[in-house]
């Protein structure tokens, strides 16, 4: 154990920052030791970050953001296709359509307000300037949140308490977050005010707050904090409730400087949603994997915001997705086992006759066309999908081929395979894909769900709080924050939105089985219905049956 103890929170490997860069006036090996990284052409200090900003030299870390790439594909997107030139240092400040998908938790696809957390807290803060939507980023956190900020920063922002500050002292640092401390900034100046604290302490408490085992550090800028504030005659609850905002951010809470470039690219990804969706969409599921939700929730959203989604198709489709007539054409990249290189044969050799044409001129094996067929990417080829399950493994096939001038020579027949149903369809779209361009699984049970008196997650928002409901959904997300006492949280989609689940600890541990190994829930509980945002205070839970292959995005 005394040994255990020596080593513990000592460095335990060696790593590379992935985005880290140091900078020096001069030579930098005059300054520090240096060797050579695992990659060709770089090189590696031997010191960590925290020994490199001891010393003063110039550590900058960039941050890789999905978003920024599909901003970037998007701009252009939009000149070409609708002429509009999108500058993003001059967007529009106050646009009302933006502002308005904000306080309707319109969210799913945005930067960093997309989140079940943000989009539960959004019709309470809602958003009518750039500075609230700066607090928005920053106060779902999890800082603020053991900090016990969020409830009486929303209880005040919505007048139903009034502003009070820690100590008079406080009120020029905390006025404009209406007496909570949310930013980094504010802790700091706060320490200095309020416990005396020079520059030199401030920035010790910065480093603390920012170090990854900043608890022990906390724990001992505490007692100064303390003794500080003790002098100058503020003790008892508000010297709790100081020590207590200061000491949660070692667990994570965000500068204010942070927080505004985040808040910028928010806005600026809202400002795409709300005015060129179609560019939006394209180029969010271009970058994906990136955000909170997979491909086939984006796919059914852009189709609630009226955006026409296009399915795969080998005459149509590239290895991304397109603009196409002012909507989604989605990408060949989204067919499960398909290569890059074949789907790129394949668009560069667009368009094709037939089903024979396309396996010639592209030399197709077997499963590569059957991969086609089930996706129903050969429907321009005037094909069902059962037919062209039939035709692509004719196709395929070398023996018997005949040639004429280069060519295969075509030799149509009908299929002998029943068509699929409506159902069988979308059940091959999310085995083939993992989403689908049609009717949402729920659909083809809303008839029966119906009669069951299960609601949709439309029905929900038109219902009051307290009363007790059934809804069901494809399960897109499960959360188990380390801020919420062992609490989860599930996000069920229908065909016509999302709602939520609340688990309690020991009714997760009963139905862990149900929870965890069902792609569709069925959820009878309370409903909490907060300007629209509905959640269930589940009480009891069934499988929902036929309900298979949907993604989700589960504890991260």
């Amino acid at each position: 154990m005394r040994l255990y103890m020596q080593i513990q929170n000592l460095p335990r490997h060696l790593g590379q920052h992935s985005g880290g860069m140091v900078m020096a006036k001069g030579r930098l090996d005059e300054v520090v030791p240096l060797e050579p990284a695992s990659m060709p052409g770089r090189v590696v200090i031997q010191w960590d970050k925290d020994d490199c900003a001891d010393l003063g030299l110039i550590k900058v870390d960039l941050l890789g953001l999905g978003m920024l790439a599909a901003i970037e594909e998007a701009i252009p997107m939009i000149r070409k296709n609708e002429g509009i030139e999108v500058d993003l240092a001059h967007l529009p400040a106050d646009d009302p359509v933006v502002y308005r998908m904000l306080n309707e938790a319109d969210t799913v696809g945005m930067f960093q307000v997309e989140s079940r957390a943000q989009m539960a807290s959004l019709p309470r803060n809602a958003p009518k300037k750039f500075y609230d939507i700066v607090v928005q980023v920053a106060i779902i956190r999890p800082g603020p949140i053991v900090g016990g900020m969020i409830r009486p920063f929303f209880d005040r922002r919505q007048g139903k308490v009034p502003v009070e500050y820690p100590h008079p002292c406080l009120e020029p640092i905390l006025k404009r977050t209406l007496g909570v401390p949310l930013f980094q900034e504010q802790l700091l100046r706060i320490a200095m005010v309020a416990a005396n604290f020079t520059g030199g302490e401030a920035e010790e408490l910065r480093r603390a707050m920012g170090f990854k085992r900043s608890m022990e550090r906390m724990h001992e800028i505490e007692k100064r904090l303390r003794d500080g504030m003790t002098k100058n005659g503020i003790g008892g609850a508000a010297q709790d409730q100081i020590v207590k905002s200061i000491t949660s951010f070692a667990l994570y809470g965000f500068p204010e400087s942070h927080a505004a470039s985040f808040a910028l690219l928010a806005y600026a990804s809202a400002y795409l949603k709300a005015r060129h969706p179609a560019a939006f969409y394209v180029s969010l599921l271009n970058a994906w994997p990136m955000g909170f939700y997979h491909p086939a929730t984006l796919v059914k959203d852009a189709q609630r915001h009226d955006v026409a989604v296009h399915p795969i198709d080998v005459n149509h489709s590239g290895w991304m997705c397109r603009w196409e007539k002012g909507g989604v054409r989605m990408g060949l990249r989204f067919i499960k086992g398909l290569r890059e290189t074949t789907a790129k044969t394949i668009e560069a050799a667009q368009p094709f006759t037939s089903v024979d044409d396309l396996a010639f001129r592209c030399r197709l094996r077997d499963d590569q066309m059957t991969k086609l067929a089930y996706a129903g990417a050969l429907g321009s080829l005037g094909l069902t999908r059962r037919a062209a399950l039939w035709q692509a493994s004719k196709a395929a096939k070398p023996a018997g081929e005949l040639f004429e001038g280069g060519a295969r020579a075509t030799s149509p027949a009908s299929s002998p395979l029943p068509e699929m149903s409506s159902i069988q369809e979308t059940a091959a779209d999310y085995n083939a894909m993992e989403l689908t361009t049609g009717a949402h699984l729920l659909e083809h049970y809303r008839k029966a769900l119906k009669r069951d008196n299960i609601l949709t997650a439309l029905d929900l928002k038109r219902i009051p709080t307290g009363r007790r409901v059934t809804t069901a959904g494809a399960v897109i997300v499960r959360q188990r924050p380390g801020t919420a006492k062992g609490f989860v949280f599930l996000t069920l989609e229908d065909e016509t939105g999302m709602s939520q689940a609340i688990v309690s600890p020991p009714l997760f541990r009963e139905h862990r089985a149900t929870i965890l190994g069902n792609s569709g829930l069925i959820v009878e509980g309370i409903l909490q219905n907060t300007g629209g945002q509905c959640s269930i205070k589940a009480e009891k839970f069934w499988p929902l049956h036929g309900v298979d292959g949907v993604s989700s995005h589960d504890f991260h």
